[in-house]
């Protein structure tokens, strides 16, 4: 897995690539947290090319939102099918606010 963090229009981008499994997901959770901890309370996680999200990884995305949820907010943009797939079946969906760009959900703070 792979994490690249950055700013657009004054959102903290959280760009996750490769496979998020109980090895690796920690290195998102502190990724994210080290963000908001940063006073970064605006996020957005694109999805988009993450092949494979396991319990683990879930449990990390919504660490991080109770953790943001005071004072921002974490969206989740463009999952792929496998992902979205897997944030329906947890019930994440309704929990999340997801977009289907990264423009979209940038523009959406």
């Amino acid at each position: 897995m792979n994490i690249h963090v950055s700013e657009r229009d004054h959102v903290t981008l959280v760009e996750a690539s490769g496979r998020i499994d109980s090895m690796n997901a920690h290195e998102l959770g502190e990724a994210l947290i080290r963000e908001i901890e940063g006073g970064h309370v605006h996020l957005v996680l694109d999805l988009a090319s993450v092949d494979y999200m396991s319990s683990a990884g879930l449990r990390e995305i919504v660490s991080a939102l109770k953790k943001v949820r005071s004072s921002g907010d974490l969206r989740l943009a463009q999952p792929s099918p496998r992902v979205q797939e897997v944030l329906e079946m947890a019930g994440l969906d309704t929990i999340f606010q997801i977009y289907p760009s990264q423009i979209e959900a940038v523009g959406s703070f």
